[in-house]
């Protein structure tokens, strides 16, 4: 019998083989993650992702675009969550939520649901995610999300050698590009060394390009410089050096069965919509300058004089108090003494400029100075709300480091460091664990009762 798998969007999909349903990582949202849009453009029936009835949910890791609770929140509460996290926070979330099978995956600990065996596999950063073996009359269908694979885990999955079909994480995400542009390598971005050699190992039948299904704003920066791997350019490079691998795209919505034989189109699901052009691949431009962060901070709505206050206040107080309880790296860039410059732009683009000294764990508020910084940091005003109330992921910050002129030593300290040194990134970012969906949490609890999920 024939394992029918279809595509949700970015790193989702259906499992569906004799009688039994299953998905991954569903995100039945765009925009996801707050600012993730679909690419290509979709949307989704939410009236009929109520009514579906999944069998069991496995959830690859906490990251927003794979764990999302207002997607998991239009689904049954008895549909049996699985989820591969080492916090307890994100398992009390989803009770909370209302479910009421959540358990916790375990490295090559297999479960069976139905005649689907799903058995998670280490990856290499194995305190974040996991990537998924899936079985299934016969087949062998290797899931690996957005995991990168360690010698050990690929000694393992060759010994399946040749695998059915591999969903791989096909793009390159240069986030050092974009939060820190005069520090990036310039030019083109060559694939990394080890894909051809993992892939030859798992000598996949069929090879899906997954886990990258989204762009930034249309007006965005970030499209053309955090994407520099295209289908095109994967399915000939990747195509080159697995020429017995058929290279298959798989867009929202899109289904198909597969069996002994090969691969055949099935009906696709009915509650995603494919929205315009679907043929569309990403655009990247090595060499398109950043626009500053006054231009982009227009792009954005003003912040209430509330939530204004908000920030300000966190930015003379409690991030002063947060850089003092962390514990400093012994190689940090912070562990001599330092003027940090943080620039907050308003919707109007003017920015209001902050000073602070640090030198190790100690840190203060400057008067105003004409003294050179050693370090500096922008960020649009209402992206600095984001993180400290909806749990905004960095990359979807508009934050930009070190991106002024320094004076010689200066340039050449900064060669050495490393830019999640970045004091604001520290005390928005470390040890936030879950805040995304714990921002999502309370908006969900509050609402009226009666706008719930089904129950």
């Amino acid at each position: 019998m024939s394992l029918k798998i279809s595509r949700i969007l970015h790193a989702g999909y259906v499992f569906e083989h004799a009688g039994t349903t299953i998905a991954f990582d569903p995100v039945v949202e765009n925009p996801f993650s707050r600012n993730c849009h679909a690419f290509p453009s979709v949307r989704f029936d939410l009236d009929a992702v109520r009514a579906l009835r999944f069998d069991a949910v496995f959830i690859s890791h906490l990251h927003d675009d794979h764990l999302s609770l207002d997607s998991l929140d239009c689904l049954h509460r008895a549909t049996p969550i699985y989820l591969y996290c080492v916090f307890d926070e994100l398992f009390d979330m989803l009770r909370q939520l209302g479910f009421e099978q959540v358990t916790r995956l375990q490295v090559d600990i297999p479960v069976q649901v139905g005649s689907i065996e799903v058995i998670p596999r280490r990856a290499l950063d194995d305190d974040v995610d996991s990537l998924f073996q899936v079985r299934a009359g016969g087949l062998n269908v290797l899931n690996v999300v957005d995991s990168w694979i360690g010698p050990e885990t690929l000694n393992q999955l060759a010994a399946f050698a040749p695998w059915d079909m591999v969903l791989w994480p096909f793009q390159t995400m240069r986030e050092l590009a974009v939060i820190a542009p005069r520090m990036a390598a310039k030019g083109e971005v060559a694939l990394p060394d080890d894909w051809i050699e993992q892939l030859q190992a798992l000598a996949p039948r069929f090879l899906v390009p997954s886990s990258c299904q989204f762009v930034q704003e249309d007006w965005s920066w970030y499209n053309h410089a955090m994407f520099p791997i295209t289908y095109a350019r994967f399915a000939e490079e990747i195509g080159a050096a697995l020429p017995a691998s058929s290279i298959m795209r798989l867009d929202p919505s899109v289904s198909v069965l597969l069996d002994a034989g090969g691969v055949t189109p099935a009906a696709p699901l009915p509650w995603v919509i494919p929205v315009g052009p679907q043929d569309v691949d990403f655009d990247y431009r090595p060499d398109a300058p950043p626009p500053p962060t006054s231009e982009i901070a227009r792009r954005f709505a003003p912040l209430t004089a509330e939530d204004t206050v908000l920030v300000m206040d966190f930015c003379r107080h409690d991030l002063l108090a947060r850089y003092r309880d962390m514990e400093l790296p012994d190689d940090s860039y912070f562990q001599q003494p330092r003027l940090w410059r943080l620039a907050l732009y308003g919707h109007d683009g003017a920015a209001t400029v902050l000073h602070y000294r640090i030198d190790g764990d100690m840190i203060e508020l400057a008067s105003e100075t004409d003294e050179a910084p050693g370090w500096s940091t922008e960020v649009p005003l209402v992206k600095c709300h984001a993180a400290l109330v909806l749990g905004e992921s960095l990359t979807s910050m508009y934050m930009r480091i070190n991106d002024i002129d320094f004076d010689a030593a200066t340039t050449a300290a900064l060669q050495e460091a490393d830019i999640v040194d970045d004091p604001l990134i520290r005390t928005l970012f470390n040890d936030a664990i879950g805040a995304y969906q714990a921002a999502q949490l309370r908006r969900l609890c509050a609402r009226p009762e009666e706008n719930g999920a089904t129950r």
